[in-house]
């Protein structure tokens, strides 16, 4: 187990989720049976370096969700197999985790069973009906040009975003825009922003009912995406009685294993599936008033 998880093992531990922040959880789900978690890896597009596996190993980002949930009362289940999303396998979870990328009805860039129409439809129910989604970095976006060429996407329509391209890796600043949200006050929710280096994706078609976590702060940035206004990176909405969270970050391994990053995602976790609650009121206009705005 990494130094990362030991360290926020004994700093969170018995600690009635104080890094959630205040209230987050009730005595009642503290003594709630662990919450079983898909995290699903497929890529039917770029592989991205840390949900690679070599050989029978766990990705890097598999193993550190993996052995940080475990080390917080979530069992985390990683697969690349899109069967389990199945009507008559869906039920085994509590919530999911995407890191996934292309066209999941194909087997595609890892050769991994597709996901089945049945199977996504069965996901959406999920969800809708009580269920936690977060999607990580990619996962699952929809995609401009996709949308472009006709393509439906209610996985992308409910997490809530659209990928358009993103520049080169660099050190970005990051505006708080909720410190209370679950997993942020211990974490990045110390300051009112922060510096990281990760890859950051342009979005666009954020419906207004979002409530914005972390703003990108696009002055200074290098490359033509980023001439445009301030825009979120991280947010969360309903989808029917389901929770659904999204970050744009965790592109690179040392994102990964940086505590706050783990904290965010803990936070996550727990929002998703009913153990904390936050405040969803829609916040675009106030936090990142000209987020619409696109690079000419």
């Amino acid at each position: 187990m990494s130094r990362n998880v030991d360290r926020r093992g004994l700093l969170m531990a018995g600690a009635g989720a104080a890094w959630l922040g205040p209230g987050a959880f009730s005595r009642a789900s503290a003594r709630a049976p662990r919450k079983r978690i898909l995290y699903f890896t497929k890529s039917a597009g770029f592989l991205h370096s840390v949900v690679d596996r070599r050989g029978e190993a766990l990705a890097h980002s598999e193993r550190i969700l993996t052995e940080v949930g475990a080390a917080h009362g979530f069992e985390v289940v990683a697969s690349k197999d899109g069967r389990l999303f199945e009507p008559d396998r869906i039920g085994a979870w509590d919530g999911f985790v995407f890191y996934a990328s292309g066209d999941l009805s194909t087997p595609g860039t890892d050769g991994e069973p597709p996901l089945s129409a049945d199977g996504e439809k069965a996901l959406l129910d999920a969800v809708r009906g009580g269920k936690g989604f977060v999607g990580i970095h990619p996962g699952k976006l929809a995609v401009q040009e996709e949308r472009e060429r006709g393509v439906d996407d209610p996985l992308g329509r409910m997490v809530g975003g659209e990928f358009i391209s993103h520049g080169p890796q660099q050190v970005a600043t990051v505006a708080v825009a909720d410190p209370k949200f679950p997993g942020f006050p211990g974490g990045f929710g110390r300051s009112p922003s922060f510096r990281l280096h990760d890859e950051w994706y342009a979005l666009r078609g954020m419906p207004e009912d979002l409530h914005a976590i972390l703003v990108l702060r696009t002055e200074g940035m290098e490359g033509p995406e980023y001439r445009r206004p301030d825009y979120p990176i991280t947010w969360a909405r309903k989808h029917g009685d389901g929770r659904v969270f999204y970050t744009g970050l965790g592109h690179r391994e040392d994102v990964w294993t940086n505590p706050d990053f783990q904290s965010l995602l803990l936070g996550a976790l727990a929002w998703s599936t009913g153990l904390a609650d936050a405040d969803l009121t829609p916040n675009l206009k106030d936090v990142a008033p000209g987020y619409a705005t696109l690079p000419a």
